[in-house]
């Protein structure tokens, strides 16, 4: 395993999804820089003395090409390796609120903005500097925003959810563009429809058949949870609040398999079962390590506080070969649970001491899993695990970070695509840096590959004003709903 050096950061920082530049944002500047030679900027954009901050929605766009930063008056989108493009979308939200959501929509040339209370649902056009504006999107709130449209894959088309006589809580599109989903609040108990491509209902799903003893009574609870795809279409995963995940076969539209959380876990050949150990003095350093237990062992349970016991599934998430999906249960909030697909059986548990807070597979590498915990005494610490490992590998950043009071870490996946082993991506909100998890006969660390982009000159650092942008006189906005208001200097735009 190899560390990078310390790079400042701030609140505001992500590596692009190609994995080869990380862009950070300080005040109203963007440093980009090159992972090929960690130490080189190769861009500094400057966003102008009319952006106020700070900053709610930072995003690089699907192709690594721009970057998306926006305050409470403005959004900017500007290229991220050059001064190529650059466009400004002013009056986006209503005076005093905030947006539910703003990112980039099918493209790089679209972004959407969702107003605060799902008010209106805009897409602008940053090539023909046009918008288009669709009333009452059905959203419930920021963290579920994107749950209310989706993208066809390849033709790009929208579908999206209103709040016009509908029960409906999410959709999605399958990620081959057969099929659009949408399924029903909770409230409402279990119902999917599934909708061919041109628009047409083809089946209901109204929750599992033939349901064990222990969830004959699940029709009189709440309803579906969290619904996922996997990455190759083949099955619909579907948690409700039951200790059970139903696995549809989208071939055939029908329930195939079922994982049953088990509150008793029973370890045996194929089925690993890791539990994190900790180790230390009070002078010396906590260590931390899992061991592999042959003994039956049950999960720890939430804790209680006098309110009614809650259940089902928080989380589903396939590795990106489908082979398998990993889950996360109410009930057992610090117990990550692996499941192979095509066996429908348990393949690993792995047990913490604190509350799991996310899980993500790499994007590249198959079967290899990124958890992080809740808590203080697990800020700068992730965990990577993948079934040839004996147990979830610790991955300690705390060492190598600041850990200033109040400053908290986010780790995400590296997706580069130059070595076999993974990489983690770590910043603390005063610096950042990176794990290579390969030794050395795996390769050399993705920092010390490849011919950066030659560095900036100190003058590109100097406090200059920005020259200001060329305006251009925003089109008249194409509003789906045909009424009389008008967004006025909507776009300020220069390519």
């Amino acid at each position: 395993m190899q560390f990078s050096h310390l790079i400042k950061s701030s609140s505001h920082c992500l590596p692009s999804p190609d994995g080869r530049h990380i862009a950070t944002v300080f005040a109203s500047v963007v440093n980009v820089r090159s992972v090929a030679g960690l130490n080189n900027v190769v861009n500094v954009v400057k966003l102008g003395q009319d952006f106020a901050g700070p900053v709610l929605h930072f995003q690089w766009s699907p192709s690594s090409r721009l970057l998306l930063v926006a305050d409470a008056e403005r959004v900017r989108v500007v290229s991220a390796l050059d001064d190529s493009f650059s466009a400004t979308i002013k009056n986006h939200a209503t005076a005093g609120t905030k947006t539910a959501y703003i990112g980039f929509g099918a493209s790089d040339g679209e972004v959407i903005v969702i107003s605060s209370l799902g008010l209106r649902f805009s897409v602008f056009d940053l090539t023909s500097s046009r918008g288009a504006e669709i009333a009452n999107p059905k959203v419930f709130s920021s963290s579920s925003a994107t749950n209310c449209f989706s993208f066809r894959p390849e033709t790009r088309h929208l579908a999206l959810l209103t709040r016009s006589a509908a029960d409906a809580q999410g959709l999605a599109w399958s990620p081959d563009g057969r099929w659009l989903v949408i399924w029903d609040s909770p409230a409402h108990g279990h119902r999917v429809l599934f909708y061919t491509s041109d628009g047409h209902v083809f089946k209901a799903w109204s929750g599992p058949a033939n349901p064990s003893p222990e969830d004959k009574d699940y029709a009189l609870g709440a309803g579906v949870k969290v619904v996922q795809f996997s990455p190759n279409a083949e099955y619909l995963a579907i948690g409700d609040s039951s200790r059970s995940v139903c696995l549809l076969n989208m071939a055939s539209v029908t329930e195939t398999l079922r994982l049953r959380h088990p509150k008793t876990i029973v370890p045996r050949e194929t089925l690993q079962v890791w539990q994190e150990q900790i180790a230390g003095s009070h002078a010396g350093p906590v260590i931390r390590s899992f061991l592999r237990t042959a003994q039956m062992i049950s999960p720890a349970p939430a804790p209680r506080d006098g309110s009614e016991p809650i259940s089902g599934c928080v989380s589903l998430s396939f590795d990106p070969s489908s082979t398998l999906v990993a889950t996360r249960q109410l009930d057992s909030p610090s117990t990550v649970w692996v499941w192979d697909v095509q066996a429908a059986e348990l393949r690993a548990v792995l047990l913490f001491h604190g509350n799991v807070a996310s899980l993500a597979w790499h994007s590249r590498i198959p079967e290899t899993l990124l958890i992080t915990c809740e808590g203080d005494q697990y800020n700068g610490m992730v965990f990577v695990w993948d079934p040839l490992s004996e147990g979830p590998r610790v991955v300690d950043f705390a060492r190598h970070i600041s850990n200033k009071a109040g400053s908290r870490s986010r780790a995400l996946w590296l997706q580069e695509g130059a070595s076999s082993s993974p990489t983690v991506f770590l910043s603390d909100s005063h610096n950042y840096l990176l794990a290579y998890l390969g030794d050395a006969d795996q390769g050399p660390a993705p920092w010390t590959l490849g011919s950066p982009r030659p560095a900036l000159a100190p003058e590109a650092f100097r406090d200059v004003e920005e020259s200001p942008l060329e305006l251009v006189p925003a089109p008249d906005i194409q509003d789906d709903d045909d009424d009389d208001s008008e967004l006025e200097d909507t776009f300020v735009h220069k390519r």
